[in-house]
């Protein structure tokens, strides 16, 4: 069962991707979220939709196929992460690909903050230099999979992937 801390990372994200304000994920919020990335950015429609209807269909999956996924289905895909890691990389170098924007296979700052702002729908306080694991002024690959890992699969308050959207607010 997922830890208050589980909760709310997850739920300030269930947020920002809950583009239609139901209270549900459904294909549609994903493909509004790819629409939101691809205009801050000002290309790759194709590629960011790609990638964010992965995150759609594996969350369907989790949710029995469901055409609206709950905040609860979401958490119950959190529960089995730990023991279950692959997916979280797979998605994690899919979504390197689609922010790293120049193609030069590391995240700047400011490819970093599009990604925030297309997923929260507004700027976020996420502090770059804290996700920055290596202090050189940018993510590889590698520091990125870390941090999405720790985000989706962790349970430690103090992990920088915690906060790869920002701070999270617990009880």
């Amino acid at each position: 069962m997922a830890s208050e801390f589980q909760r709310s990372k997850v739920d300030l994200v269930f947020g920002a991707m809950d583009v239609t304000g139901d209270g549900y994920l459904t294909e549609e919020d994903f493909r509004l979220l790819a629409g939101r990335w691809a205009s801050l950015r000002g290309s790759d429609e194709e590629l960011l939709s790609t990638v964010m209807l992965g995150w759609w269909n594996t969350l369907q999956l989790a949710a029995g196929g469901a055409e609206r996924v709950t905040l609860d289905d979401v958490l119950n895909v959190v529960d089995v992460l730990p023991g279950n890691i692959e997916p979280v990389l797979g998605t994690a170098d899919a979504m390197f690909g689609a922010v790293d924007s120049d193609g030069d296979d590391y995240v700047s700052e400011d490819e970093y903050r599009v990604m925030i702002e297309a997923w929260l729908g507004r700027e976020g306080r996420t502090d770059f230099t804290v996700l920055d694991l290596d202090g050189d002024g940018r993510l590889s690959r590698n520091e990125f999979t870390t941090l999405w890992a720790e985000f989706w699969a962790g349970d430690d308050p103090d992990a920088a992937g915690s906060y790869v959207f920002g701070p999270v607010r617990t009880a």
